[in-house]
């Protein structure tokens, strides 16, 4: 079998989507040098590969994945190298791939958010925390909500680079 740029750029998804999911469950961090790594190793791929546009693509692709998932950051509900995460593979996998990865996403986090809540026996206090967040919304507008955030909540945690990991598969599976 012949490697193709296809089978570099899946590849690439892939282990990068790995590394980060074994990454975040033992340590609930996603580095740094693997987000950032990862995002220039694919600008790198677009100019060696496709010269300009493809680096342009690759570019605003990353942006672009940076943009869907930094609202749920600044509202304190997913952690910055959860982003960064999804922007370094959006990078790699263009941006109409992007927005389906982050559509993928959402939807696994909030099938395993759902499960968590539910093995944890936590699902009359998500509820009781979702009702809040959105009266605090409605009074104070979109911001983040004291005591229901990442850094001050007693919520179950999910290691988020699990969905983002299905996310990524379900849009690779999808062509």
């Amino acid at each position: 079998m012949v490697m193709t740029l296809e089978h570099i750029r899946i590849g690439a998804v892939l282990v990068v989507a790995i590394v980060a999911v074994a990454f975040d469950v033992r340590t609930r961090r996603i580095p740094n040098l693997l987000t950032f790594g990862a995002a220039i190793l694919a600008m790198l791929f677009a100019i060696l590969s496709g010269g300009l546009p493809a680096t342009l693509t690759a570019v605003f692709a990353w942006m672009l994945g940076v943009a869907l998932f930094l609202p749920f950051f600044a509202l304190g509900g997913m952690g910055a190298g959860d982003v960064k995460l999804l922007a370094a593979l959006a990078a790699w996998l263009g941006p109409a791939d992007a927005v389906y990865m982050a559509i993928f996403t959402s939807m696994a986090g909030g099938v395993i958010g759902l499960a968590v809540t539910l093995a944890r026996g936590y699902t009359r206090r998500a509820l009781s925390n979702i009702w809040l967040m959105l009266m605090h919304w409605r009074v104070v507008g979109p911001k983040p909500v004291p005591g229901l955030t990442l850094s001050d909540g007693h919520a179950p945690r999910l290691a988020y680079a699990i969905p983002i990991a299905v996310g990524a598969l379900c849009t690779l599976w999808r062509h």
